[in-house]
């Protein structure tokens, strides 16, 4: 099914109680899935419900939301999908690669919108972005592909700095290809690229102990709903250990980090279901 019909899908879905008048039709429900929390992602959020209220859709007034989060633990995120799934839901919209795979993995005829960071035909996601046939289509905000050159802003600011870190989840599923492209472009500027993987916020400490250890000049942390979830934390650590960072997304620059080469993923998520 290709995006307008999604959305054409949609608005009529969402729509058809108040065409209904008296028979008092049950709302239409929204699936929402998160591999972040509501606290941290609250911007998300907003940027969300208005972008759905700028096309008539109000949630209670004419639509029904169910919100899972899964607060950095993406196993529980097919628990959620198949939970979303049995209640019937008109839509589920899938926040974050890790989401989105649930979502595919428990339906295969509700249709899911997915908001992703990289590109979706690459970790398979949609067959291609042209004509994502199946069930699921949405917004990417390409953010690993930013990866060389935000290394190369990084090495504007910092020059001269032999050591790189670069701060990824092995989980995700386009973390080698995020290495090996910042690992070729790190080779013409003659650096080498420490890798520290970081799957939980519990280990954000031990590995920035081991970048201090390691006398590492500059840190890159890749794009991941963990990292922007734990924004803060990361800013503040960054800050403690007076480690120049780059971040991938402009709230990471607007929350008080050094420097940010990316979108805003609050419009990705305005623009994921209009």
């Amino acid at each position: 099914m290709r995006r307008r019909e999604f959305i054409t899908f949609f608005v009529v879905v969402a729509t058809w109680p108040l065409k209904a008048g008296a028979q008092q039709q049950a709302m239409p429900v929204i699936g929402y899935l998160s591999a972040g929390s509501p606290d941290s992602l609250a911007a998300n959020l907003a940027a969300f419900q208005q972008g759905l209220a700028e096309t008539g859709i109000v949630e209670v007034q004419n639509v029904r939301i169910e919100y899972r989060w899964s607060r950095d633990e993406p196993e529980r995120l097919r628990t959620f999908a198949t939970d979303l799934v049995g209640r019937n839901v008109a839509i589920l919209y899938a926040v974050s690669n890790f989401a989105a795979f649930a979502a595919k993995s428990a339906t295969s005829t509700i249709p899911i919108v997915f908001l992703a960071g990289g590109d979706p035909v690459e970790i398979g996601l949609v067959a291609s972005l042209n004509r994502p046939d199946a069930n699921a289509t949405g917004v990417t905000l390409f953010l690993n592909e930013l990866s060389a050159k935000r290394l190369e802003l990084l090495n504007e600011i910092v020059p001269n700095v032999p050591v790189v870190a670069f701060m990824v989840n092995p989980t995700n599923p386009r973390v080698q290809v995020n290495i090996r492209e910042l690992q070729a472009a790190a080779l013409g500027a003659r650096q080498e690229i420490l890798i520290l993987s970081v799957s939980h916020e519990r280990k954000f400490e031990a590995a920035f102990a081991t970048l201090i250890q390691r006398n590492v000049g500059a840190l890159l942390i890749d794009g991941d709903i963990l990292f922007n979830d734990q924004r803060d934390r990361l800013i503040h650590l960054a800050a403690r250990h007076r480690v120049p960072a780059s971040y991938q997304v402009r709230e990471s620059a607007i929350a008080g980090g050094l420097m940010s080469y990316g979108p805003s993923v609050p419009d990705g998520s305005s623009w994921g279901l209009v």
